[in-house]
């Protein structure tokens, strides 16, 4: 019985709802029918008057910092470690020592390898001898002279492994990270430094396919930080990506100087600032004119017995929210640009002129 007196106050509930929201829809269309019949039955819609305006291709990106070079430098050869001649925030420079690793076995190894090719060669002397009075064969004369070769082979890897055995720094910059202690022991791969070049940083920003056609290597650009608002930095576009990325914007780095002060950090925010100069004026109309879409290249226009009339443009670039007009229009003709969706060619229109949808 409960379930049934619960059933029936559902269906009260939900037949009260469908009532209130048909009686909502009609009272809306009853406000849009007093709308149509005060404008004598014409559509309304917003228009406004085509003119010519400045373009202003500047803009503005966002992005962070990153390092000239960034080097996680990593041991060549097994061992214990004997010194570290650095510590974190050390300045280093390309071929500097950073640590020692224990030579004694390395050294071991090249004396054995100094000893063998040593006989080899003395082999190889006397076989050679022996091969041209007959005491040996070719095929004897031939496998000394490879042995004489991989052991000379082996003497440089033993010689190379002896210079491993100081840590060098490869390149110049800040040792930002030690992964390292005295004693030790490594294996080949083992991570040692993290060694960070600050001399140059590179702005990473992105461009949209408006922007980036208007920029080009070696353009100089004003940088902001916010860790540093009242100041400018210098940059110059040092890289533009050929190709889009996932959200069809085109990567651009620029590059900015930072050996003087070192101020600059790898991974802060910065803004950059894009500036060209004046453009002549153009015709600019809202994208929201076009019928459909930029890409359809019509608009309605405003005829003077207030009438809507599709007229076939050519659109050029696109700024944000407003679209460069190549061909199709003429200042003081006026454009509609919204309701379009309402109308059909030589429908009869009320116009709301909108002054500020072109610059007016």
């Amino acid at each position: 019985m409960k379930r049934i007196i619960s059933t029936i106050i559902v269906v009260i509930g939900l037949l009260a709802l469908i009532g209130w929201v048909l009686s909502k829809n009609k009272a809306e269309n009853d406000a849009k029918t007093a709308v149509v019949a005060e404008s004598g039955g014409a559509i309304v819609v917003k228009a406004a008057k085509v003119s010519r305006q400045p373009l202003v291709l500047d803009f503005s990106a966002n992005g962070n910092f990153a390092a000239n070079q960034d080097l996680l430098l990593k041991s060549e050869i097994s061992g214990r470690v004997t010194r570290i001649l650095v510590k974190e925030g050390s300045r280093v420079s390309r071929g500097q020592v950073l640590a020692l690793i224990d030579p004694e076995i390395i050294s071991l190894d090249k004396q054995a390898a100094e000893e063998a090719l040593q006989k080899l060669k003395t082999d190889h002397a006397r076989y050679k001898s022996s091969f041209e009075t007959g005491g040996v064969t070719r095929a004897q004369l031939d496998d000394i002279e490879l042995q004489l070769r991989n052991a000379e082979i082996r003497l440089q890897q033993a010689n190379r492994r002896v210079q491993d055995a100081s840590i060098k720094s490869p390149i110049n910059g800040v040792i930002n990270r030690r992964d390292i202690e005295v004693g030790a022991y490594l294996s080949a791969g083992t991570e040692l430094f993290e060694i960070v070049d600050l001399s140059q940083l590179k702005l990473e920003v992105t461009a949209n396919e408006t922007q980036v056609v208007n920029l080009k290597v070696g353009d100089k650009v004003a940088i902001v930080s916010s860790v540093f608002p009242d100041r400018e930095f210098s940059g110059t576009i040092s890289f533009i990506a050929a190709k889009a990325d996932n959200t069809l914007n085109y990567p651009v780095e620029i590059t900015v100087d930072n050996s003087a002060a070192a101020e600059l950090k790898a991974g802060m925010y910065a803004t950059a600032h894009f500036k060209f100069p004046q453009q002549d004026p153009a015709i600019l109309i809202p994208r929201g004119a076009f019928v459909g879409g930029v890409n359809s290249n019509q608009v309605y226009m405003l005829s003077a017995d207030t009438t809507a009339s599709v007229r076939q443009v050519v659109a050029g670039r696109i700024f944000g929210e407003e679209v460069e007009i190549l061909r199709g229009l003429e200042e003081g003709e006026t454009v509609i640009t919204s309701g379009q969706i309402n109308l059909v060619d030589g429908a009869k229109v009320q116009a709301q002129l909108d002054s500020t949808a072109t610059g007016q």
